[in-house]
């Protein structure tokens, strides 16, 4: 995970990549069980003990730019391709250096439904990195690989990626999603992020970016009986801030990097209050020695119940639905401003789970506060204003419980813009019944 904000992403300097090499795909296989598999510990483990030697054998870190990053790339490209993937690896240059994203698609599934699973690969200069982020990576690539072994046959059509430059401001998925066509980015249903998921002091953290995504890590862990936590330390500090400020759906998780554990936290998750979710974050220690076992192998398999619940879902037929893309400017450090969707012809109340897409063009989120309100004036909160929330527009779906407000009726999204400096307008707005 890195610790860059927005003017570290615009100091990186971009080429165009291509496809350096690819392998044949895999034969034809039996109709999987569509329970996901348990993803095996020592395997993932087996990674990062490579990914340590590595290091070694590198100048002790897996960096953009260095050798061991190439070849942490060559090793996890040989496992994919071995496995019946069909891999392709993206060059980019960064500060002089050139940098590699690998990208694995898995035969089948419907090309014009991608759910993506990713995680970074780099290291900073300072350490192997093999919690940040070699627990992601092994995850992922183990989750891959139990793919293959079920010779899974998804609905969707399963891609896994590993990024480069991350640490340098998310420099290689910023770059796979600008190059990545208009038409193709459609076809992206989801994109799932693993930043840090074997801290040594864990918590268990999950991203609240989308309602399905989240809900599905959440029942995952409900079931193992582990309670979790809203994601907020590393929001948009990851790979999938680039997927999601161009509309992609995403979700993840993380296991907590600087911050110190709360005793709250500590109460219900064990490990030391006081003490940070990893001490050795971003430190020469982030060793194999740096990684707690218990919340790597949960947060494995949670990647593999993610992938085959989201790739193998029965798509639901969508609601009726109501929208204005008729833009309104919103006033900098101003007054709120709103926009109307009237609804008529339904009968009784609104859902429970009321859909609420936003799409608001902003140059610095963090500014924007966002409600609902409902026909009788009843406000409901979408979105505070974070002063750490540096991203660019809210591009969202929200889930509001309206059951208790007339269907019929003026709804309305209310944006107000509450500091200075940046400027926007809401782009269009769609309640889903």
């Amino acid at each position: 995970m890195n610790l860059f904000r927005r003017a570290a992403v615009g100091a990186a300097t971009l080429a165009i990549g291509g496809l350096l090499a690819t392998a044949a795909p895999s034969s034809a296989a039996p109709s999987p069980t569509l329970a996901a598999p348990d993803i095996p510990l020592a395997n993932v483990k087996a990674h990062l003990t490579q990914f340590q030697s590595i290091a070694s054998a590198n100048g002790g870190n897996r960096a953009h730019g260095r050798p061991g990053y190439k070849a942490s790339i060559d090793y996890v490209k040989g496992k994919l391709d071995a496995a019946g993937f069909t891999t392709s690896v993206q060059q980019f240059t960064s500060g002089g250096a050139t940098g590699y994203n690998l990208v694995a698609d898995w035969p089948g599934g419907d090309p014009n439904k991608v759910l993506m699973a990713g995680a970074h690969l780099d290291s900073v200069s300072s350490g192997p990195g093999i919690n940040d982020n070699g627990s992601g990576s092994a995850g992922v690539l183990e989750t891959a690989l139990a793919v293959s072994r079920a010779q899974l046959k998804p609905t969707k059509h399963l891609r896994f990626a590993w990024w480069g430059a991350e640490e340098l401001g998310m420099v290689g998925s910023r770059h796979y999603v600008n190059n990545l066509p208009t038409t193709e980015r459609a076809k992206v249903s989801g994109y799932l992020n693993f930043d840090m998921i074997g801290s040594p002091n864990a918590g268990y953290f999950v991203y609240d970016d989308d309602p399905t995504i989240e809900k599905t890590f959440k029942d995952y862990y409900a079931g193992l009986n582990v309670p979790t936590e809203i994601e907020t330390e590393g929001d948009g500090r990851s790979d999938h801030a680039p997927f999601k400020n161009v509309g992609i759906p995403v979700g993840g998780l993380f296991s907590g990097a600087e911050r110190a554990k709360t005793s709250a936290q500590a109460q219900k998750w064990g490990g030391t209050a006081g003490q940070a979710f990893d001490r050795c974050y971003h430190s020469s220690c982030d060793t194999t020695s740096n990684i707690n076992d218990t919340a790597l192998d949960r947060n494995s398999d949670a990647i593999a119940h993610a992938v085959w619940q989201l790739g193998t879902d029965t798509p639901v037929p969508p609601g009726d639905s109501y929208e204005n893309t008729t833009d309104v400017t919103i006033p900098d450090n101003g007054a709120a401003v709103t926009s109307t969707v009237n609804v008529t012809g339904r009968t009784g109340n609104a859902p429970a789970a009321l859909k609420v897409d936003v799409d608001i063009r902003h140059t610095w989120r963090g500014d924007v506060v966002v409600d609902l309100l409902a026909p009788d004036g009843t406000a409901y909160r979408l979105k505070n204003s974070s002063s750490s929330d540096s991203a660019d527009n809210v591009i969202a779906t929200y889930t509001v419980d309206a059951s208790s407000e007339t269907a019929n009726g003026a709804w309305k999204l209310r944006v107000q813009d509450v500091a200075a400096q940046d400027t926007g307008y809401i782009n269009s707005w769609k309640l889903t019944f």
